[in-house]
């Protein structure tokens, strides 16, 4: 009986020590962020509304550059280094960044809004993301690759649509997936 409340007891100090860890550089940014706007906001003789604020700004992006152009790239090197001899994991890692890339890399791929057809009979049609044109290197011909965001989610689908039954939309991008995310209650 004892043994088995000492494995609880464990497993939730195990838990609690997993928590602190997650939370622990989250409150610690935001404390030192308060700290350092508290210092700015009151170093100057007047007051000049907003001041700490554009100083944070500039400060942490400036730590933002100095952290992907300086330390951030080599890091990023051994990180994707050590996956890459994991090929299950490199496989998951490698699927999740062309997705984040996708959305808001510097090569985005979301860039053409389409009206596609999916049910001929009811005139059914959603509005997706022309992915990919050419089929060709998957041995599929005349159809495109359109990638269906579900609304307020971050998660999608993709279909293999026959050509003729995409339309381009004349909207931006951006607007295009507000307007799917939200459930078509925004304005286009």
């Amino acid at each position: 009986m004892h043994k088995c409340i000492y494995f609880k007891m464990r497993k939730l100090i195990s838990f609690f020590i997993q928590g602190f860890i997650f939370v622990a550089p989250l409150c610690i940014t935001v404390y030192i962020l308060f700290l350092i706007f508290e210092f700015f906001d009151g170093i100057l003789p007047f007051k000049i509304p907003g001041l700490g604020i554009l100083i944070i700004i500039v400060f942490v992006t400036l730590l933002g550059f100095i952290g992907q152009t300086i330390i951030g790239r080599p890091i990023r090197f051994v990180i994707e280094r050590t996956i890459g001899k994991a090929p299950f994991i490199q496989a998951i890692y490698s699927s999740i960044k062309d997705l984040l890339s996708a959305f808001v890399g510097k090569e985005k791929k979301f860039n053409q809004p389409v009206l596609v057809k999916v049910n001929k009979i009811s005139n059914l049609e959603k509005i997706g993301f022309m992915t990919k044109e050419d089929l060709s290197d998957l041995n599929i011909e005349d159809k495109v690759a359109v990638y269906f965001p579900h609304c307020y989610a971050v998660s999608g689908e993709l279909f293999i649509v026959p050509k003729d039954d995409v339309k381009p939309l004349d909207i931006p991008a951006a607007e295009a997936m507000k307007f799917i995310v939200s459930g078509g209650v925004t304005k286009v």
